[in-house]
């Protein structure tokens, strides 16, 4: 069992690797999910997420989610064959939280080398992109 903290890391690249290792069979807790970032000019990003929002139909979906710890859910859900059951198993073994539960305080957090943000500005974080989005976060 690996807990990643996801504090200023790509979304993406943290969503690929935690997706391999998933895949190898892997169970991950990802915490600090709000803390993760998108790069990208900022309004694009929300434009972006807001059209996925609006497709479809509250009855069919598909559904987008507007929390920060079900968009990095749904992104890392992106990568794995969800049609085949090797996915839909790699995907039950992950586990998503905004903040460090209680639980997992005491355990060594993960950082992931490829996937850390270097940039101090041209990126947005998943807080405020699910604030853009509607989200009620304190």
């Amino acid at each position: 069992m690996a807990v990643i903290d996801a504090d200023n890391l790509i979304l993406g690249r943290l969503a690929s690797v935690v997706a391999k290792r998933l895949l190898n069979g892997e169970e991950i807790i990802i915490v600090n999910a709000e803390k993760s970032v998108i790069i990208g000019d900022r309004h694009y990003i929300v434009n972006k997420y807001l059209e996925r929002r609006n497709i479809g139909s509250v009855r069919k979906g598909p559904y987008y989610p507007r929390m920060p710890d079900r968009i990095l859910r749904r992104t890392v859900r992106g990568m794995l064959p969800m049609k085949k059951s090797r996915g839909k198993e790699a995907y039950k073994r992950l586990k998503v939280y905004m903040g460090v539960p209680k639980e997992y305080q005491s355990a060594p957090l993960e950082k992931i080398e490829e996937a850390k943000n270097n940039k101090l500005e041209g990126f947005i974080t998943l807080k405020e992109l699910s604030i853009q989005l509607g989200a009620k976060l304190r």
